[in-house]
């Protein structure tokens, strides 16, 4: 059974959450705060403030910078994290200024995929790719019903998206060229807002959900069960964004609270 307990507190409603490889966690704030955790959960440091409201954030496969999606700036960051210096990667494509860029995932070779959910209740989201310049164009036009979260499978052969306001997870090809190929709803799960994915190393699919206080499994015959359930609300409490640490332990942010929490299993 997981067993899910807070792993570190005083955050400002994080969003977001993802794991280095020297094991520190990293988070962001609804008042464009960037936190560096560490490893032990005992040291919560704000590096850097991009004074916008921060939703997904993911490192580079070198570790040499953070791509950080900004709903109050309307922009993807890029944080150097060597000298914790933030600058604009990206305010959209030539043909589309972001209005809620809202996650973003990296490719091996290092292209950076987006999120932009479109508006609230509009069925106009899309996915944006860009390249390691921040040049870039939309990969996917949608329409996608509030694009969220995003994970590529483990073998790069597919880009799994959520779509809230459907309820559920979709799932797009990637052809050999990189282009986009069939479309398809991969899981749904009704009366939810589902909104971050991450895969195990057994290809599970993790799916957070900001209401009700639910993980989702996803197996890859598509068979689905709950994985964890904080009925309280208090240690999930609207759980957004998830991260793996190895195969055992996994992290989610609470937009509702004030922490990260641990999950065991």
């Amino acid at each position: 059974m997981p067993k899910a307990s807070v792993f570190c507190e005083g955050l400002d409603h994080p969003e977001c959450v993802a794991v280095h490889r020297d094991g520190s966690i990293w988070a962001g704030g609804e008042a464009g705060q960037i936190y560096r955790i560490s490893a032990d959960g005992t040291k919560v440091e704000e590096v850097a403030n991009t004074r916008g409201f921060i939703l997904g954030i993911t490192f580079h496969p070198d570790m040499s910078w953070m791509a950080i999606c900004d709903l109050g700036k309307k922009c993807v960051w890029k944080l150097s994290l060597s000298d914790l210096k933030l600058s604009v990667f990206a305010t959209g494509t030539e043909n589309h200024s972001f209005n809620i860029p809202n996650y973003a995932v990296f490719d091996r070779p290092g292209n950076l995929y987006v999120t932009e959910s479109g508006a609230f209740r509009e069925v106009t989201g899309k996915i944006l790719k860009f390249n390691s310049e921040g040049s870039g164009s939309i990969w996917h036009d949608g329409p996608f019903n509030f694009a969220n979260g995003l994970a590529l499978s483990n073998d790069q052969r597919h880009l799994f998206v959520v779509s809230s306001w459907l309820p559920g997870v979709e799932r797009i090809a990637i052809q050999e060229d990189g282009s986009p190929g069939q479309r398809e709803v991969f899981c749904t799960l009704p009366q939810t807002v589902p909104d971050g994915l991450a895969f195990d190393q057994q290809d599970n699919l993790y799916v957070t959900c900001y209401t009700p206080n639910v993980i989702y499994q996803v197996m890859p015959d598509r068979t689905t069960r709950i994985f964890i359930d904080d009925w309280e609300g208090h240690t999930l409490a609207n759980p957004t964004n998830i991260a793996f640490r190895g195969d055992r332990e996994m992290f989610t942010a609470n937009l509702g609270r004030w922490h990260i929490t641990k999950i065991e299993f």
